[in-house]
């Protein structure tokens, strides 16, 4: 629980991943099965937009807890 509550954007990214998976997924598998229904581009860009977003809210140590992991 302690671990939740200092990186309150960890669920919220799992699930946001996820769903970037699922969509990446399916239009792959329409480009795969019919090219003129698949939205890649889009895709990639949800990808890259989501890359983004994690990097920016993602979790980041302080120095305390960099502290308690060396140990």
């Amino acid at each position: 629980m302690k671990t939740y509550l200092k990186t309150q954007y960890t669920a919220t990214s799992q699930v946001l991943i996820a769903v970037v998976s699922a969509v990446l997924g399916c239009n792959i598998y329409q480009a795969i099965v019919h090219p003129e229904k698949s939205h890649l581009i889009l895709s990639i860009i949800l990808v890259m937009m989501t890359y983004n977003m994690v990097e920016k809210y993602g979790h980041k140590m302080t120095q305390q807890e960099g502290q308690e992991n060396k140990q």
